[in-house]
């Protein structure tokens, strides 16, 4: 996979270490005198060890010692296990176990048909227990409230007992040949319930509240009466409702993934207000709290602005001021497209002036400008103005876009990655475990990397969001230091990523199925290891800093 690797400099470089080490204050080691190696040795071996230049810097690191790196190892786990007690990912198949299951409940205890029960929880965000507690209360005050015959009769749906007249198409019918919802008392054939249906099923959620079609009955239309009529494909979307909304009624503790495709859902178990991101099973990841992607570092104010920012037209009308100018008669906005600066205003003004002083173009070759001074109007109009406002525009045109480009850049890449987990864990992983004769658990250092490589994607992503929110004056300090910080994190990051796939490929094959010395397998494991925990480390630096708006800094005095 091409790369770009602005700011990785010599990552993907063979090093040796020189015994000259001292602690480098974030946990590893700084390494002085590191020169590049000559090349592998003859097993291969000589190409992998604990060393990443830092892109020409001047400063190197010597990554953890296998202790070091085991115990940073276990405490990611353990953070990870910690993260995970939190909340629990559900597949499609479990939420509607436990739908079924409370509704069996209710169902049971109140002696009510599984369609009532549903919509008796619908009506009270499926909490079981207040069902009981306001049906035990008043039961007559809860049936009129959600559609259930007020005598007490609670037959879901009823067939005529004689011939019958249709309401809706005026056809008379034989016994037994018309149905009535819960009320009992309004008969409809089968052809109109369903055409009521499938314009109910086709306006969305709303079917859930469906009632009997007479204007002056509420009788609740439930379940067991759209499987009776409905077609196949109303029916599965109407059951598809009555899912979604078990998970999007239910208080808040459980949401439905926003990953595309995704039919999962997230519930947390422990508090939610002290975790504002969670990732389903399916890699993606959103914000508890607004709903977003994740994002962290930055705060659901900052993702608001900046996706607002994304979509408006502020930034288009930043491109107009800063690429084209009025034409001097009609004021018209007008973009040289072409070499020359003879430019003609388009009909009807047809106006020729010259691109450069916007005086008016005499001849057709009118090409070169002798005169550069302003023209007296805009001395008069702007007094200077018109040109500072167009260096502003350019300015922040050319703000937004370097922030935009490596926003969307790191999307892609940690799309990219997803894709390339995926493709490890469904095929590639198995052939390198046999190729090497180990368990598959034993490249377990594999899947983490790319994790790690996923989440400082994320980071990296969303942190150019809050770059592009620091005044370049008043923030000038912060940026110095916000471009220090992810400069850092990205470069190593780079270092990572080049390491689990060109490094792996090189060693292993496209494929993974190339066979390798044991030394060699060792060496490379450790390097991915010390990698990821070195990236992991400068990553949450980035994201410690930006969580407090960079309190490293200090401000002028004035």
């Amino acid at each position: 996979m091409a790369s770009d690797h602005g700011g990785g400099g010599g990552c993907y470089k063979r090093y040796r270490q020189d015994s000259s080490c001292a602690d480098d204050g974030i946990g590893g080691k700084r390494c002085c005198g590191v020169a590049p190696s000559s090349g592998a040795n003859d097993d291969g071996a000589g190409a992998y060890n604990d060393s990443c230049s830092d892109g020409g810097t001047g400063e190197d690191y010597m990554l953890e010692s296998d202790g070091e790196e085991a115990e940073q190892t276990q405490e990611g786990a353990s953070a990870c296990e910690e993260e995970e007690q939190r909340y629990i990912v559900l597949t499609e198949d479990v939420v509607r176990a436990r739908q079924e299951a409370d509704t069996g409940k209710v169902a049971e205890v109140l002696s009510i048909p599984a369609g009532f029960a549903a919509v008796l929880l619908r009506h009270f965000k499926w909490r079981v227990g207040q069902v009981q507690e306001e049906w035990f209360s008043d039961d007559g005050r809860v049936r009129d409230a959600v559609g259930l015959p007020a005598d007490g009769g609670l037959v879901p749906t009823a067939r005529s007992p004689r011939p019958h007249v249709c309401a809706i198409c005026l056809d008379e019918h034989p016994t037994g040949r018309t149905r009535a919802a819960s009320c009992s008392s309004h008969f409809y054939c089968d052809d109109c319930w369903r055409g009521y249906m499938c314009a109910a099923v086709g306006d969305g959620v709303r079917c859930l509240s469906l009632r009997c079609p007479d204007p002056s009955c509420s009788a609740a239309v439930v379940r067991e009466l759209v499987d009776e009529v409905a077609d196949g494909a109303d029916r599965a979307r109407y059951a598809q409702f009555w899912l979604r909304s078990y998970v999007e009624e239910s208080g808040g503790r459980t949401r439905w993934c926003a990953g595309p495709g995704c039919t999962r859902a997230v519930e947390f178990i422990g508090d939610a207000d002290d975790v504002t991101e969670v990732f389903c099973d399916c890699g993606h990841g959103f914000c508890w709290s607004c709903g977003e992607e994740a994002h962290r570092p930055v705060s659901c104010g900052t993702v608001s602005a900046w996706l607002a920012k994304n979509k408006s037209d502020s930034e288009t009308a930043n491109w107009v001021v800063a690429n084209t100018k009025h034409c001097p008669r009609c004021r018209r906005p007008i973009e040289k497209n072409q070499g020359c600066n003879h430019m003609t205003c388009p009909p009807p003004c047809n106006h020729h002036f010259c691109w450069l002083c916007l005086k008016p173009a005499a001849t057709p070759d009118h090409y070169a400008c002798g005169d550069m001074d302003r023209p007296p109007w805009l001395e008069l109009d702007a007094g200077g103005k018109e040109e500072h406002v167009q260096r502003q525009a350019k300015a922040s045109l050319d703000r937004y876009l370097y922030h935009y480009e490596r926003w969307a850049a790191n999307r892609a890449s940690l799309e990219m990655a997803f894709r390339d987990r995926s493709k490890l864990e469904r095929s590639e992983l198995e052939k390198m475990a046999k190729a090497l004769g180990l368990p598959a658990t034993e490249l377990g250092f594999v899947t983490e990397a790319y994790h790690q490589i996923a989440s400082g994607r994320r980071v990296l992503r969303w942190a150019h969001a809050y770059g592009y929110f620091l005044d370049p004056e008043r923030d000038a300090a912060k940026r110095v230091l916000f471009d220090d910080l992810q400069s850092q994190a990205n470069r190593w990051l780079e270092c990572l990523h080049g390491c689990a796939e060109l490094e792996r490929k090189e060693l292993f094959g496209s494929d993974g199925g190339t066979a390798v010395a044991a030394e060699t397998f060792k060496a490379y494991r450790q390097k991915v290891a010390n990698l990821t925990g070195v990236t992991r480390r400068f990553v949450d630096n980035l994201v410690r800093a930006f969580e407090t708006d960079l309190p490293e800094v200090v401000k002028p005095a004035d």
